[in-house]
């Protein structure tokens, strides 16, 4: 992770586990970065594969590419344990699940957190304090592979209600019964749903700029590509940012 100052992972408390998007998407990019800096900050101890980080298997999963999802699950798991590895922090929804629900059939069980359930327990902890204001009215929108497969809905809202200035509102469609961006499944490189105004991340949009809102809330590098092309597509550039919230985070703390 160049231009971070992030070190190799040799036994750090967590390998912080980036995922293709954040390692290859250059919007995902920012995001992977940011979060790389909030951790620093907050005196956490992680190290990162580089070079030698695998893809997860979660996308190829679910296109229906089993053997190839067992060869990816089962190389990383023997590398994983070779370098000691205890517990990850991911930057995706997609790894989380991939690496929470399905390594273990492989005999790949290690703590497995998304990022935004690490912050949150900083936060509590109190080794993660905000000073500045944002002062901005937000909404939030659930990723599918940390909401409804997972049941996180309360991690990103705690650290979104935490930093002073936000004014959190809810869109109309929530949590279990969010809409998906139209990500997921492998249309995120596939765009087999193609960018129509019936488009899942189009619909979203409209339903997010509907509250009035400035900014639309991500906890997932493939809904904040997904949104800002849809954002683009509306014509609400300059009324509506789509934000990670790891990016937020990182605009507006102070660290003890």
């Amino acid at each position: 992770m160049e231009g971070t100052g992030v070190e190799p992972y040799r036994g750090q408390d967590y390998l912080y586990y980036v995922g293709c998007e954040g390692s290859y998407d250059t919007r995902a990019q920012q995001t992977a970065r940011a979060l790389a800096k909030v951790l620093q900050k907050a005196g956490v101890s992680f190290g990162v594969l580089g070079n030698e980080e695998n893809c997860d298997g979660n996308e190829v999963s679910k296109l229906g590419e089993e053997a190839l999802f067992e060869m990816l699950a089962e190389d990383n798991i023997a590398r994983f344990k070779s370098l000691g590895v205890k517990k990850i922090v991911t930057l995706s929804p997609h790894s989380y699940n991939a690496m929470k629900n399905d390594y273990p059939k492989y005999d790949g069980s290690f703590e497995v957190l998304h990022y935004t359930q690490l912050l949150q327990n900083l936060i509590q902890e109190g080794k993660l304090r905000f000073s500045g204001k944002l002062n901005t009215r937000v909404t939030y929108h659930d990723p599918c592979f940390l909401g409804r497969w997972n049941g996180e809905y309360d991690a990103p809202r705690a650290i979104l209600t935490s930093i002073p200035g936000i004014e959190l509102i809810e869109m109309e469609k929530t949590k279990d019964g969010a809409l998906c961006c139209g990500g997921g499944g492998g249309n995120f490189y596939l765009d087999s749903l193609g960018g129509s105004e019936d488009s899942p991340a189009r619909r979203r949009v409209r339903e997010a700029h509907k509250t009035g809102v400035n900014v639309l809330s991500v906890a997932c590098p493939n809904c904040l590509t997904m949104f800002e092309d849809a954002v683009k597509a509306e014509g609400l550039e300059g009324s509506l940012a789509v934000k990670d919230i790891a990016e937020m985070v990182n605009e507006t703390y102070d660290l003890k």
